[in-house]
């Protein structure tokens, strides 16, 4: 079906149940048709190809579901398309109905799901990529140390800190022990995330108390601020005077280099999931090669930062 036919079902759906009376059958049955349609876009708990959805994926899929449904009796005649598109709209509300149903347990039996299966199978590799993607759309990740950077760069950091963490969940879920932590799966992903800022912060050893150079421009007092080391690091890997950044490639991937990645996700603004459509490569090899590269390539830039200061 193409993008306009799509378009125009949700639309005949959603004006079809507008016209209906408010608490009567008939919306109840239309509001549940658009329900089911604006689903076919989820991101997560989508079965794979010829198999039902797992126990945990069905769980969080008929909840989801249904708290869709009771925000769309309510909120169904508030659309206003001057205001929003309608994919816009539903898409809204469908990432909220998720977010207000991925509880800790939820997503702790997707964890403990996955574990059931041998490493490398089909099914643990479908099951690992819902929970990371149920991780990320939950909104339970915490912001550690948010005030003792610098925000820009704690941006970077911080982007950085949670898609490792993700690897490290999609990679090492077997040592998630559900008797620690007080049986919380979030405690153990959040512990692992702090930790992981941490370390890429004593990397780099840059905290929000350095001092920014101040220049004088002649006798009357003005001055210029020197550039900030976001600014310092991005000219630098963008300019890359010894060639280095755009020579680390992923395998097999000639336009995938370590400079190219950067640019595109610090310069351009493109999320891991936009570069890894533009690129072909999943978002899990995008990340563990990017994070490779910063730590390879740490001192040189650090070296470089100091420089300039």
């Amino acid at each position: 079906m193409s993008n306009t036919s799509q378009k125009n079902e949700l639309l005949n759906l959603l004006l079809d149940a507008q016209q209906t009376v408010a608490g009567s059958i008939e919306r109840r049955q239309t509001v549940t048709k658009l329900v089911d349609r604006i689903l076919r876009s989820r991101l997560i708990c989508r079965p794979l190809k010829d198999q039902s959805l797992s126990n945990a994926c069905q769980d969080i899929y008929q909840a989801a579901r249904q708290q869709l449904l009771g925000t769309l009796y309510s909120d169904i005649d508030r659309y206003n398309p001057e205001n929003e598109s309608l994919r816009q709209w539903a898409n809204v509300r469908m990432r909220e109905a998720f977010q207000e149903i991925l509880t800790d347990n939820r997503l702790k039996q997707l964890a403990l799901e996955a574990k059931q299966y041998p490493a490398q199978t089909q099914q643990r590799q479908y099951l690992l990529t819902e929970l990371v993607n149920a991780i990320q759309l939950s909104r339970r990740l915490i912001r550690p140390h948010r005030g003792e950077l610098k925000s820009d760069f704690y941006n970077i950091i911080y982007d950085d800190a949670v898609n490792r963490t993700l690897l490290y969940v999609f990679q090492k879920i077997d040592l998630y022990d559900p008797e620690r932590g007080n049986g919380v799966f979030m405690n153990w992903v959040n512990f692992r995330l702090d930790r992981t800022l941490r370390d890429i912060r004593a990397s780099y050893q840059i905290t929000q108390d350095k001092p920014i150079a101040i220049e004088e421009i002649d006798n009357l007092g003005t001055t210029e601020a020197a550039p900030t080391t976001f600014e310092i690091i991005m000219h630098y890997i963008e300019r890359d005077p010894d060639e280095i950044f755009k020579q680390e490639l992923i395998q097999k991937h000639p336009n995938a280099s370590f400079q190219a990645i950067f640019l595109a996700k610090r310069i351009q603004g493109k999320s891991w999931k936009e570069i890894s459509q533009d690129l072909g490569i999943p978002v899990t090899t995008l990340s563990s090669f990017y994070w490779r590269c910063i730590q390879r390539f740490a001192p040189k830039i650090r070296q470089y930062v100091q420089d300039c200061a």
